[in-house]
C-alpha cells in the first residue's frame, strides 16, 4: 500500500514544516498534495497529520512511516545514481577468469590500470581450473572470460586481444634440443607438463597431438609456469607454452624452444564476454586496456587482422604466418 511517493510526500512535509512550502517542493498544488494525504489515510486507515493544531503535527503513525522513509529513501536515491552510470557505461560488475596461469604475466598489471581509470566497477579474478569457465559465463557467475578456446555459443562474443605461438620447452640435454621444429610423432616418448586442466581445454593436444593420433608417454601437472619451467630444467619433462611467457627464460643455457610442427601452431586469446554485454563501455575500456599492456609488455605475439570481434560461430579467424 504505501509507495515511494508517499515516503517523498512525508518527508517533504516533515522538512518543510507546513503543506503549502512542501507541496512546492514536491512541484505539486497544496490541493493535491492534501489529497494524496488523505487518499493515504483511508488506505491505512489512520490518521498522518493533526490537523487541529497550528501548524498542524505528524501524527505517531506518520513519524513511523519517516522511520521507513529515512531508510528507504537514500537507498533509493543511491540506487537511482548507480543506474545512471550504469546506463552511461561508467559503473558495473567485472569477475574474470582465465584458463592459463602464464596470463597473470600481463592480466594483473592491465587490471592495475584499468582500476586507476574504472574505480567504480567491482574487479574480482580466479583461475578456471576448477570448473568450465564459459558455462558460469552464461549463468552470469563471471562477466569475462580469457581463453585461447573459443567455443559455439550464441549468447557469447569473443573479443581477440593477441596471437601467440604455441612452442615446446625443452632442456638442452634433451634429444628433442637439436630440433629446430618436431612432429607430434617425437613426444610419444616424452612426459608432458601441463597445467592442471582437462586434455579437451589444452591446445597442444587439441591443435598439435590429438589430430595426429598421439599421446605422450606421461602427463605431469603443475599449477605455475615457473615451476613448469623449472621441471623442464631439471629434464623432468617438456612443456608446451605460449612464445611471450618464455621470453624470460629463453636466453639461458639450459632452455631450447622448438617449433611445433614445420609452420609451428599459433593460437588466438579472446576474452569472452555475453552478448548483451558486449557494448557497455567499461568492458571495451577493459579489452583496450589489456591489448596495450600486451603490447607494451610481451614478446613475439602479434595483432589480430581482421574484424575486431568475432562472432559466436565457433570459427577462429585465420592467423598469416
Amino acid at each position: 500500500m504505501l509507495e515511494i511517493r508517499h515516503l517523498e510526500t512525508l518527508s517533504a512535509i516533515r522538512e518543510a514544516g507546513s503543506l503549502q512550502e512542501a507541496a512546492e517542493r514536491l512541484h505539486v498544488t497544496q490541493s493535491a498534495l492534501s489529497h494524496q494525504l488523505r487518499d493515504l489515510e483511508v488506505r491505512l486507515k489512520t490518521s498522518l497529520l493533526n490537523r487541529r493544531t497550528r501548524p498542524a503535527r505528524l501524527t505517531t503513525a506518520a513519524l513511523r512511516i519517516l522511520a521507513l522513509a529515512d531508510e528507504v529513501l537514500p537507498r533509493v536515491k543511491a540506487t537511482e545514481r548507480e543506474l545512471q552510470r550504469l546506463a552511461a557505461g561508467r559503473t558495473g560488475r567485472l569477475h574474470l577468469a582465465i584458463d592459463c596461469h602464464s596470463c597473470f604475466q600481463w592480466l594483473m598489471p592491465a587490471l592495475d590500470a584499468f582500476r586507476q581509470n574504472w574505480s567504480d566497477v567491482a574487479l574480482d579474478l580466479s583461475a578456471a581450473f576448477s570448473f568450465a569457465p564459459l558455462p558460469a559465463l552464461v549463468r552470469g557467475d563471471l562477466d569475462v572470460v580469457i581463453t585461447s578456446d573459443p567455443q559455439p555459443m550464441d549468447v557469447i562474443q569473443y573479443l581477440p586481444l593477441f596471437s601467440y605461438e604455441l612452442v615446446l620447452a625443452v632442456a638442452t640435454g634433451n634429444p628433442l634440443a637439436q630440433y629446430k621444429h618436431i612432429e607430434p610423432q617425437q613426444l610419444a616418448d616424452q612426459v608432458l607438463i601441463t597445467y592442471p586442466v582437462e586434455k579437451q581445454r589444452l591446445d597442444v593436444f587439441t591443435t598439435f597431438l590429438d589430430p595426429a593420433g598421439v599421446e605422450p608417454a606421461a602427463l605431469r601437472k603443475a599449477e605455475l609456469t615457473p615451476i613448469i619451467v623449472q621441471l623442464v630444467a631439471s629434464q623432468r619433462g617438456v612443456a608446451a607454452l605460449p612464445n611471450w611467457a618464455l621470453t624470460e627464460y629463453i636466453n639461458q643455457d639450459w632452455l631450447h624452444i622448438c617449433h611445433l610442427g614445420a609452420q609451428g601452431v599459433w593460437r588466438t586469446l579472446y576474452a569472452a564476454v555475453r552478448t548483451e554485454d558486449a557494448d557497455a563501455t567499461y568492458l571495451h575500456a577493459f579489452v583496450t586496456q589489456a591489448r596495450e599492456t600486451c603490447f607494451r609488455t610481451l614478446s613475439g605475439i602479434k595483432a589480430v587482422p581482421g574484424p575486431r570481434a568475432m562472432a559466436a560461430t565457433g570459427k577462429q579467424q585465420t592467423i598469416s604466418h
